[in-house]
């Protein structure tokens, strides 16, 4: 008795539906989890037949339960859908056993099930997930791939098959090496060995090559997916075709290099009609092709840069270098790269081609012993370039300013909204300028 009690408490208590059936399928027992689930009572379905939980089109599948009960088998947990009192269809998992009498006889079935409705909505959100993801990974333009931990590719979207023209799981793991081109594979290849080791993002530029034998470049990049502890799970990588704007880059660079050609061509006859104009001074002369040269050196800078900023430190270095091994030994430059925009260097690498030149005349590079220090830095707004002679006393103080004023102190003053200090001090001169950090970066050219 106390056996039967407690088999009956597991019943009662169980979340999932027990019910019992004889072989023509009526209902002999139904438990309140059968209640939660179906939303009969149980008076509602003690003496019924089961076929009331199950929709029409399915009616089969309870002719072959009560068929392959009366064989004694047993029918092992399967999946279907069954019918509410309410008319709504649930999920359930199904498993139905034979009952047996005192002398072995099959009197009966009981059926085990189970609410599976949350289940199957996780399923379908993962299906419809995988679905849109493979969508968007199969339609975009790049070539796609995902990688385990240790770098082993293991899924490739439907770009990658269509432009290498392999056959799906015929480049898994590292097998991709086959359409990478030879003169790079090896470079790639420890490269991106080296940064998942690191774990860090993998980026590289390289040449594959397509289904019909055509090699085009890729700038290639992979993003480690860590886990919430920071662990990395996989590796999500891209491949884009770049072939096209290289190939553009190319031009642009060549046309640049076309117009500095023309640039230095028209400064030399610029130069060479400064010579035949005339003019009896050769200081003058001098000092014009000087600043031809300037300009000359800030053009090569702009045409080597693509057009774009140019580095202070690389700026300094182009103006400093007419002044020869031993005047420029004298110098120490003190600064890191800041970018500056192309008519802000123009400005300030005039400027500095014109301290440099009065220095090697009458300052600080006029002597071995002199000495320069040019420094530049950046606050959180601000751009501040020092030129500070020392070392030599100022060997003349001008008494009238000319052009070589202009371009250190006015041109910049008024072009870069800068404030501009030139002090002629006994002891070495000391020229400053302070400007806005946007005015230096973004003024237009």
């Amino acid at each position: 008795m106390l056996a039967e009690a407690h088999l009956s408490a597991i019943i009662q208590s169980s979340d999932d539906a027990i019910i019992s059936k004889d072989l023509q399928g009526t209902v002999l027992s139904w438990n309140p989890a059968a209640t939660r689930i179906f939303g009969f009572a149980e008076a509602d379905m003690i003496g019924q037949s089961i076929r009331r939980l199950i929709p029409e089109d399915r009616q089969a599948e309870e002719d072959d339960i009560l068929a392959r009960i009366a064989r004694g088998e047993r029918v092992k947990s399967f999946d279907t859908v069954r019918q509410r009192q309410d008319g709504a269809l649930i999920s359930v998992s199904l498993t139905v056993s034979p009952i047996y009498d005192q002398a072995g006889k099959i009197v009966g079935a009981s059926k085990i099930a189970r609410d599976i409705t949350a289940r199957e909505e996780g399923q379908r959100a993962l299906r419809e997930s995988e679905m849109r993801f493979r969508m968007l990974a199969d339609n975009i333009t790049q070539l796609a791939w995902v990688a385990d931990r240790s770098g082993w590719i293991g899924w490739y979207n439907k770009r990658w098959y269509d432009y290498t023209g392999l056959a799906e799981g015929d480049c898994d793991g590292w097998g991709w090496d086959q359409v990478h081109h030879p003169d790079h594979l090896e470079r790639v290849l420890a490269h991106f060995k080296t940064t998942i080791e690191s774990g860090v993002e993998w980026e590289d530029t390289f040449p594959l090559r397509s289904g019909d034998g055509e090699y085009r470049w890729f700038l290639s990049r992979a993003l480690p997916i860590r886990d919430a502890s920071g662990a990395i799970l996989y590796w999500f990588g891209t491949n884009t075709d770049v072939t096209d704007m290289l190939e553009k880059e190319e031009q642009i660079r060549v046309l640049l290099m076309e117009v500095n050609h023309r640039s230095k061509n028209l400064l030399a006859v610029v130069q060479a009609l400064a010579r035949r104009s005339g003019c009896k001074d050769p200081d003058f002369l001098h000092r014009f092709e000087r600043r031809l040269a300037s300009l000359s050196a800030n053009q090569d800078l702009l045409v080597r840069r693509g057009w774009s900023t140019i580095l202070m430190d690389e700026l300094a270095e182009a103006q400093l270098a007419i002044l020869g091994r031993e005047a420029r030994a004298q110098i120490e430059l003190r600064g890191a790269s800041i970018p500056l925009s192309p008519r802000s260097a123009e400005i300030i690498g005039m400027a500095l081609h014109e301290l440099a030149t009065n220095a090697l005349k009458y300052g600080a590079l006029a002597a071995p012993a002199g000495k320069v220090v040019l420094c530049w830095e950046e606050t959180a707004d601000r751009f501040v370039i020092d030129w500070r002679e020392s070392g030599v006393p100022l060997m003349c103080v001008p008494t009238h300013h000319g052009f070589g004023t202009t371009l250190m102190r006015h041109i910049p003053a008024r072009s870069l909204d800068a404030e501009v200090t030139i002090d002629y001090a006994p002891t070495g001169l000391h020229w400053r300028l302070d400007c806005s950090l946007a005015t230096a970066r973004m003024l237009e050219s």
